[in-house]
Parts: C-alpha cells; sequence; structure tokens
C-alpha cells in the first residue's frame, strides 16, 4: 500500500516536534495526516473520523492524557490500527511500552528515539500491512475426562519429536518428545488441549510413562539406522516425586534397548522446587544411572540459581521468551547473555528454544549458545520423519 494512501495520526504534545514528524512524513508523500496535542484530542479525532487511521505516531509523555493511556483506549476499542511508539526515554522503558502495546492487540511497527529521521521513519511505515477481517475461529473443542481416559486405554497419544542441532556446526544433536493426540474425529490434537486436564485430574503420571517409552524406542530405531542422537522427555511431577523413580525410568527405557546416556530428562524449575527432598534424591539417582538432566524454561521461576546449586543438571535450556524477544528487547538479550555465561561457567550444555528466524540463530550463534531447538529449524514431526530430515538438514537461508 503506498503512503500517499495511507492516512496518519500524529500524536505528540510538543509543537515542534508534532511539526517535524508531519513534515516528514509529507516528504515520503503522505497525504492524510492528522495532528493531536495529547492522547485525548487523538483518542476524541478517532471516533468523529469517517476514515480509519492506518498508523499512530505516538509520544509517551504526554500532558492530559500521557501515550500508555491512549494505547490502552485504543487497545481496548479493538481498533485495527498500526503504531509507532516515539519517546526520549531510555530503551528499557520504550522496550517496556511496546510489550504493553502487542499485549494490547496493537500492531507495534517499531520505536523511534527522538530526534526521529526520514529514514526511520520510512523504514517502520513499510512494515504495516493492511487489516483484513479474521476469519471466525472455531471454538476450541473440550475433552471430557472420560474421553481422555478412552484415549490413553485405546493408545491414541503419540510421540512427536522437535530436532535439536548444534549451532557451531548445524549439526543434528537431538530431539525433543512432545505428546499429541491422534484424535479419531479431531485429527492430530496438540498438547494444550489435554495437558491441563490430565494434570487437573492427577493422570498426566500415565502420559509421562507412554512418553518415556515411545520416546526410548523412537530413539532407538534412530540409532539403529545410523543417526546417533538423544531423545529429550519432559518429566511431571507426579513422576518425580514418586519413590524408587530412577530405578522404573531405567527399566523401562532399558526395555527399549536403549541406553540411560541417550535420555535426557527435561525438569521445569518449579517441579524441580517441589517436595525438594525427594527430587534431589530423584534426580541424583538418574544422573548415577546416566541420564542427562535439564533445567527446563530456565528463567520463569522464582529460584534458578538455587536449582542449578542443588541439582546436578547437564543441560541447561532457556525459555523462548527470552530468546524469541532477545533482538528487540535489550532486557531479553541481557537475560541470555547472562545464562549462557552462567551455563559456561558450571559446565551445562545451553539450549536455547523458540528459535523463529535467522537473526535469532545469528546472534545465538554469536554469544555462543551450544544448541537451538525452534520452528526455523522445524516444526514436530513423527518419529519416521526424524532421520530423512536430519539427512536432508541445512540452515535455511
Amino acid at each position: 500500500m503506498k503512503i500517499a494512501d495511507l492516512h496518519f495520526l500524529v500524536a505528540e504534545d510538543h509543537d515542534f516536534q508534532r511539526k517535524m514528524l508531519a513534515g516528514m512524513l509529507v516528504r515520503l508523500g503522505a497525504q492524510h495526516i492528522i495532528e493531536a496535542a495529547d492522547g485525548r484530542a487523538a483518542f476524541e479525532v478517532m471516533q468523529v473520523l469517517t476514515q480509519p487511521i492506518d498508523i499512530i505516531i505516538c509520544d509517551l509523555d504526554m500532558p492530559g492524557m500521557d501515550g500508555m493511556e491512549f494505547i490502552r483506549l485504543i487497545g481496548e476499542a479493538g481498533v485495527p490500527v498500526s503504531m509507532i511508539l516515539s519517546s526520549s526515554h531510555d530503551r528499557s522503558l520504550i522496550a517496556s511500552v511496546g510489550t504493553m502495546t502487542k499485549a494490547y492487540g496493537i500492531n507495534l511497527l517499531g520505536t523511534i528515539e527522538k530526534p526521529a529521521t526520514v529514514q526511520k521513519l520510512e523504514t517502520l511505515i513499510k512494515l504495516h500491512q493492511p487489516f483484513v477481517a479474521a476469519e471466525p475461529r472455531p471454538a476450541r473443542v473440550a475433552f471430557s475426562e472420560a474421553e481422555i481416559s478412552e484415549a490413553l486405554a485405546a493408545g491414541q497419544f503419540e510421540a512427536f519429536f522437535q530436532p535439536k542441532v548444534e549451532l557451531a556446526t548445524a549439526t543434528v544433536t537431538g530431539a525433543e518428545a512432545l505428546a499429541y493426540w491422534r484424535h479419531p474425529r479431531h485429527g492430530i490434537v496438540s498438547p494444550y488441549a489435554f495437558v491441563p486436564a490430565l494434570e487437573a485430574n492427577g493422570r498426566i503420571d500415565e502420559l509421562t510413562w507412554i512418553m518415556l517409552e515411545k520416546s526410548a524406542a523412537a530413539c532407538r530405531e534412530w540409532r539403529r539406522d545410523g543417526l546417533g542422537i538423544t531423545v529429550s522427555v519432559n518429566l511431571s511431577l507426579g513422576s518425580l516425586t514418586g519413590v524408587g523413580l530412577a530405578e522404573r525410568i531405567t527399566e523401562r527405557v532399558r526395555a527399549q534397548r536403549l541406553e540411560p546416556g541417550q535420555m535426557i530428562l527435561e525438569v521445569t524449575e518449579t517441579i524441580a522446587m517441589t517436595h525438594l527432598a525427594r527430587a534431589l534424591e530423584n534426580l541424583a539417582r538418574l544422573r548415577i544411572k546416566g541420564f542427562g538432566l535439564s533445567i527446563d524454561d530456565y528463567g520463569t521461576g522464582y529460584s534458578s540459581m538455587q536449582h542449578l546449586l542443588h541439582i546436578p543438571f547437564t543441560e541447561l535450556k532457556i525459555d523462548q521468551s527470552f530468546v524469541v524477544n532477545a533482538i528487540e528487547k535489550d532486557s531479553c538479550r541481557v537475560f541470555l547473555e547472562s545464562s549462557l555465561d552462567i551455563a559456561r561457567k558450571l559446565g551445562l550444555k545451553a539450549v536455547a528454544e523458540g528459535v523463529e528466524t535467522r537473526a535469532v540463530w545469528d546472534l545465538l550463534r554469536s554469544l555462543g549458545c551450544d544448541v537451538a531447538q525452534g520452528y526455523f529449524i522445524a516444526r514436530p514431526m513423527e518419529a519416521a520423519q526424524i532421520p530423512d530430515w536430519a539427512a536432508e538438514w541445512t540452515p535455511p537461508d
């Protein structure tokens, strides 16, 4: 869409800054520009316009109604609009407001630190896409406890696998097992639709054992075919606190003719700190048996460093929320860098999940991260697809 066809609203209390931004838009070819001296004036003018605004350029610090209140009103009203934030505040504050803007469902094109430039403005405007009415989404299917019980009995839960790749060499090193339900009517159902129900009904342990056996069998087949990779499986709270856990897991895995050293067990921070004494005993026994241990979703709990000091982890898996936002948010990048530094100093393998773009892949490589996992590499797939995928894998452009 040409800039000349777009409708702009500039909300800025400083007369000179507002006129300067409007002038830049004119230089870029804009023909429809409305100005407002604060958030209240901007919101009021939007109520009476017959032609909707496409892009709002909004200052944060304005008298009367500031930019944040204006953003809240726009978001709560569900106005389909793109926004560019303009401010002289520090980058971390601007980034926080940017996150807030997205949380309100507003299409944030980016932020500009004052003084703005024509080049920066043009770059962000080009990111705007015309809004299209969304297709109505089918209601999420709610599964009853009886349906889930029948599925467990019928063996309808299956393990899909998302590959993990060494960043330095782009070598496939492993795959994480994810539970999916092959439903006879609804097709492949993601874990978000049934795992909470299993947890609420105290039956998640049953799924854990299914995943352990299926994952061990899949990894055995990969290794038999010459693909020497590991498999990662999530442990549930019910499993981790059970007496004799290490022996039971070892027996199940070896029954599938897989050695413990070829499996990594992933534990979230929250689970690790529940019934700490039992968890420590079980995790220590699992390490003695040879299993790898990964602290999953690192950074989302309250006592991350305590976990690393008390539990014999071999791998630190950085939560995707920090990885995905590391390019745009300084705070996420700082956390990512510090996590990688901690992993190196403690001798742990660092795994970044949620790698979705080439930019994040390149950043992780430059920071010395060991392993990456995410849609940029591959989506979860069935066990039989892993060998062919691994044989053809090269980093996408």
